[in-house]
């Protein structure tokens, strides 16, 4: 329609909502669809964080609170990253919002100018680079290759970087390859960072608690103080504490860059979740003895998911180090036919006929930026997984 605006153009809707929602769809027509395209923990929130909640509609604690934030949440905040992190920051220096995508959001918002280069190691969450572009910037996306472990190496990023770089987008476990960079792999990117001062770095540490095996997790102003002025480091509460719903993000960084993100919320949707806000002081002052059985339960769906996944015919599925996605290569079934005479061309296509004809919902690779791939979320039922599975292994066995 005329009346809409040029920017809008610029962008596509969440691939990930609409692969949920379509499996939704289909389950709601009465199909066998399992869906393995949500990106949340199967499991309630823990029962202390859902009492501090419901605690707080009781107190009556349900009216605006300040725009970016409770006091008492941005204090549990400030212990959490110098407990977690060994980063030392001050209220002032953090902001909430209603998750982290907001809060991602608002940064761009308030940082952006026309020609400002973003990078992006591909494969990315989808709204990264879109988000980007609702700024005013240029995504410039970095591919990180499946031989790689899908993780930017030191001189790709030195290539990437140009004289118009204003931000790093880094993610790490990664959404949607679940790969992660460890300390020595994290110093390589962050001495290239210290080369080029005018470039800042957002990191998106949403999967920290959920790392597996012996995978320790660092954050880039941690392994390099010296980043600490132009980093904003980012978290939330949506996974490690399966409070997807409550919608509570937040981030820490330089009080002129916090104060720029406050007016950004201010002028769009205030504050955030009175209600949820102290159900988040309660996730992170808490008891967090939850989070390493729940890493059991994923370590153990991952490793289901990866075995079962390699075993089906032109499939390669690398075991990841944390978040709860895999991220295999299907380069094997290009170029095939599925029984019911589906082309498979592309991950899109394969995504589409895999729906179609055996219901089992995933994403397709384009949408992260690199293909011939897709991604499964393994945050469901280990019953669900292995038939998922067993579907997908005989999908591709069937493909001529």
């Amino acid at each position: 329609m005329t009346f809409l605006s040029k920017t809008l153009s610029r962008v596509k809707p969440s691939p990930t909502i609409a692969v949920t929602t379509k499996a939704g769809e289909l389950k709601a027509a009465g199909k066998d669809v399992i869906g393995l395209g949500a990106g949340e923990p199967d499991f309630d929130t823990p029962a202390n964080i859902a009492a501090a909640g419901i605690a707080a509609i009781n107190e009556g604690k349900t009216r605006y609170t300040a725009v970016d934030g409770i006091p008492e949440l941005k204090a549990a905040i400030c212990a959490k990253f110098k407990r977690d992190n060994n980063l030392t920051y001050t209220p002032a220096q953090v902001t909430v919002g209603s998750g982290g995508k907001q809060t991602l959001y608002n940064a761009l918002m308030a940082t952006l100018n026309e020609g400002d280069e973003v990078i992006i190691p591909a494969p990315y969450w989808v709204s990264y680079p879109d988000m980007v572009l609702l700024a005013g910037g240029t995504p410039v996306a970095v591919e990180a290759t499946m031989e790689n472990g899908f993780k930017m190496t030191a001189e790709q990023l030195e290539a990437a970087i140009t004289p118009k770089t204003k931000w790093l987008i880094f993610n790490s476990p990664s959404n949607p390859t679940g790969a992660g960079y460890n300390h020595d792999e994290l110093k390589e990117l962050t001495d290239v960072l210290l080369r080029h001062p005018h470039v800042w770095v957002l990191t998106d540490d949403m999967y920290e608690h959920l790392v597996f095996d012996d995978f320790v997790f660092a954050t880039p102003a941690e392994v390099e103080p010296k980043l600490y002025d132009r980093t904003l480091t980012l978290n939330g509460v949506s996974k490690a504490y399966a409070m997807t719903g409550w919608r509570i993000g937040y981030a820490a960084g330089p009080v002129e860059l916090i104060n720029a993100i406050r007016k950004v919320q201010s002028q769009s949707t205030s504050n955030p979740c009175a209600i949820s806000q102290w159900a988040a002081v309660e996730a992170l002052n808490g008891p967090q003895d939850f989070i390493a059985p729940n890493n059991e339960m994923f370590v153990r769906r991952r490793n289901l998911v990866v075995e079962m996944l390699n075993a089906a015919e032109g499939i390669v599925c690398p075991t990841p180090e944390g978040a709860f996605y895999v991220y295999p290569s299907i380069a094997g079934c290009i170029g095939k036919t599925s029984a019911q005479g589906t082309e498979i061309t592309n991950d899109e296509a394969f995504a589409t006929a895999l729906l179609e004809e055996t219901g089992v919902a995933v994403v397709f690779g384009a949408a992260f930026g690199l293909s011939p791939n897709f991604r499964v979320s393994y945050a469901t039922s280990d019953e669900a997984l292995k038939e998922a599975c067993t579907r997908i292994q005989t999908f591709c066995a069937s493909l001529k």
